[in-house]
């Protein structure tokens, strides 16, 4: 089975439409190759192969491809999945070049343990990964952020907190977060009704006292009245 950085071979096809099931039952997955403005190729590939390199290679890491006797440098674009089977579909190539700026999906890492779950909170993950920009040679695997700056209720990292190696620029906007320190729903949930019971207590008091200087308030007069009389 092919690696990561072995040449993926793939065949032109001429089958569309309601014909690229059959490509797929037979374990091919049609494809796609657009190749800086000329027409695109229309492809298929082994299923086990692309599994193996979308696993490693995501669509940051540059693949050569196959294509008969011609050769090209590509990233995975896009990937159609079944919702069902959950099985690949469709996979779209884009061709680049060695010495020209490329922009892809490159994953992010929390690195090391946040302080904030050993205290009973929990960290929301809102962002697995970034669009950046830099040449092939110089696209990351991945993008690390430190975790041990969570500590407290409410602490979040964010796209500027990433460690960018020399020669990538994040194209993400800076201030989308990455993971927040949250309470548990349990624990929320809990405060939430201890507060709202509290509220209906003081609003229950509230309305006693009313009720009460009402009534002192009626007996002041009942008296004045007697008095009077």
């Amino acid at each position: 089975m092919v690696g990561i950085d072995e040449p993926l071979k793939l065949e032109k096809r001429t089958i569309v439409g309601k014909g690229l099931a059959g490509l797929r039952s037979g374990g091919l997955v049609p494809a796609v190759l657009h190749d800086h403005g000329q027409p695109s190729l229309h492809l298929v590939v082994s299923y086990p192969d692309l599994d193996k390199v979308y696993r490693a290679a995501g669509k940051h890491h540059p693949l050569q491809l196959v294509v008969g006797s011609r050769n090209f440098l590509a990233l995975i674009k896009d990937v159609q999945v079944n919702p069902v089977k959950r099985s690949m579909q469709h996979v779209v190539f884009q061709a680049i070049k060695q010495d020209e700026a490329v922009e892809a999906e490159v994953p992010i890492r929390l690195d090391g343990d946040p302080p904030a779950e050993r205290t009973g909170l929990i960290v929301l993950h809102q962002l697995d990964s970034v669009q950046v920009q830099a040449l092939p040679k110089d696209l990351p695997d991945e993008l690390v952020v430190d975790a041990s700056r969570l500590v407290e209720l409410h602490d979040k990292l964010i796209v500027e907190d990433l460690i960018v190696p020399a020669g990538v620029t994040i194209i993400t906007e800076a201030e989308h977060p990455i993971a927040t320190v949250a309470e548990p729903r349990s624990l929320a949930a809990e405060e939430a009704e201890a507060a709202e019971e509290a509220e209906v207590a003081e609003g229950e008091a509230a309305e006693g006292e009313a009720a009460v200087e009402g009534d002192e308030s009626g007996t002041k007069t009942g008296k004045r009245a007697d008095e009077e009389e």
